[in-house]
């Protein structure tokens, strides 16, 4: 388990994290997302302890890191394996060698290293690239020896800072299947540093958004995305291209619950034609989350439409305005 309490970092009178409170149960993976200069990177080096935060305490396995020095301190980062966006991979040394440079800094016994180091390439999928340099890697195959070597002290927590970024989409897909692969198999606890909100619908279990220093919103994926209509729901689970709705009046839907496959024809026989629109429905864990626009009669009742939806376990809003929704739509 992670637990993250009243983290602060500050350089001079800047304060970059602001009481930072987060907890990663165990076996699970977490993201925290945030724009460009919010503070992801700040809280990815505080939680490894390549920067002694300001305050507060980040507790790995029972023991508070921030608390730690020394030899303690060395041998308490074994709990977290890192995993780097450019995978940090030094040139000169082999995928092999990279993975077991960590062990021989350790002085862990070389015929350990030796097994260690095939299991770890093997789980990777990059057992016969052992003795490839990264300049004759792919990006993707570069990123597969990083998590290697992040697993190589048999951490029980894997920090992953932007490790799909600039990655294309198959190469993506894998490294994040690898990682929830690693996560089943393993039993080790990941924290995911991300911009890519892809990256969190398609792996996380709970997700934080930060925003200059401070986390404004957090929770399981699907409830963040149901229970409310914040900027991180609607980028969590974004609404496709509205077309012109033909005089009908246009609402936005959001499961917040239950919802049936066939709601549609429900709503329909109390509510009449049901124009959908534009619409995202995405399984989260062992639950459905979805929005949509639709359009219906202009005539309707707001609270009958309101009422009947609710049944169904959707939240309806009207749409003041097709500009409105559309711009919803590019954001």
């Amino acid at each position: 388990m992670i637990e993250i309490s009243g983290l602060t970092k500050a350089y001079g009178d800047t304060r970059v994290l602001d009481g930072i409170d987060l907890t990663v149960a165990d076996g699970q993976i977490a993201a925290v997302v945030g724009p460009s200069g919010a503070g992801k990177s700040t809280l990815a080096r505080c939680i490894n302890l390549l920067e002694r935060p300001t305050s507060g305490s980040i507790t790995v396995s029972g023991q508070d890191l921030a608390a730690l020095s020394g030899k303690q301190l060395r041998l308490a980062r074994r709990e977290i394996g890192t995993v780097f966006q450019s995978a940090n991979l030094l040139r000169r040394l082999t995928a092999a060698q990279n993975i077991a440079l960590p062990m021989r800094h350790q002085g862990v016994p070389e015929a350990e290293i030796r097994r260690r180091v095939g299991d770890l390439l093997e789980r990777v999928g990059m057992l016969q690239r052992a003795n490839h340099y990264p300049s004759q890697l792919s990006g993707g195959q570069r990123q597969r020896v990083g998590i290697a070597r992040g697993l190589a002290l048999q951490p029980s927590v894997l920090l992953s800072d932007e490790a799909t970024s600039g990655l294309d989409p198959d190469a993506t897909r894998a490294i994040l299947d690898l990682l929830t692969e690693l996560r089943d198999d393993l039993g080790v606890t990941i924290l995911v540093i991300t911009h890519e909100m892809d990256v969190v619908r398609s792996i996380a279990d709970h997700v934080a958004q930060l925003d200059h220093g401070r986390i404004v919103e957090q929770g399981a994926v699907a409830d963040v995305v149901r229970r409310s209509d914040s900027p991180l729901s609607r980028a969590l689970l974004p609404m496709p291209t509205v077309p012109a709705a033909d005089g009908r009046r246009l609402w936005t839907l959001r499961y917040r619950g239950a919802v049936s496959p066939v709601w549609l024809s429900h709503a329909g026989r109390d509510l009449g034609d049901i124009a959908v629109l534009a619409a995202l429905v995405e399984e989260s864990g062992d639950t459905s989350v979805g929005r949509l626009t639709v359009g219906l009669d202009p005539r309707l009742d707001e609270r009958r439409v309101v009422d009947v939806l609710a049944d169904l376990g959707l939240a309806a809003e009207p749409v003041t305005s097709l500009r409105a929704v559309r711009a919803e739509s590019a954001a």
